[in-house]
């Protein structure tokens, strides 16, 4: 009795089989390496929209306990800027600066201005004051070109 095997037809027509097997495997594993692609990609998209909002909470944050320290100065408007509007370069820091309160608060406004310009893609800010009640806003540019510009506003009383 011969053991070896004859090819017959049935094993004939199976031949390439697994070839395409592999390939229909090849194209479903690279769609789903797409997906999630495009997943990542969102997630990084969301997490840098959040970190332009921590920053934003944050520069309000700061000008709000600038204003704290200079409340006299705050209530009576010293203050009080429009989004768009743009400050001289001031400072009181350094040895022997010896800033009255006014201009404590000239450079105050002009450090924070800055600091939405240097953190925010586009970024200003305003402060309105109605009583003892100040608004702070916040505005930049996350739309990457699509949207218009985001807006924060933290309202606080000093």
């Amino acid at each position: 009795m011969n053991l070896l095997k004859i090819p017959t037809l049935a094993t004939a027509r199976q031949r390439g089989f697994t070839l395409i097997e592999i390939l229909v495997t090849v194209v479903v594993l690279a769609i789903g390496l797409l997906g999630l692609a495009g997943l990542q990609l969102t997630g990084m998209q969301y997490n840098h929209s959040a970190y332009q909002r921590s920053q934003a909470t944050i520069l309000a944050d700061d000008i709000t306990d600038r204003m704290r320290v200079n409340r006299n100065i705050a209530l009576t408007g010293a203050y009080d800027v429009a989004i768009g509007v743009n400050l001289p370069n001031s400072s009181c820091d350094g040895l022997g600066a010896n800033c009255t309160p006014a201009a404590l608060a000239a450079a105050d406004l002009s450090t924070w201005k800055q600091a939405l310009a240097n953190l925010l893609p586009s970024g200003d800010g305003a402060i309105t004051r109605n009583g003892n009640n100040f608004t702070i806003t916040v505005q930049w540019d996350d739309s990457r070109g699509t949207q218009a510009p985001k807006t924060l506003a933290v309202v606080t009383t000093l």
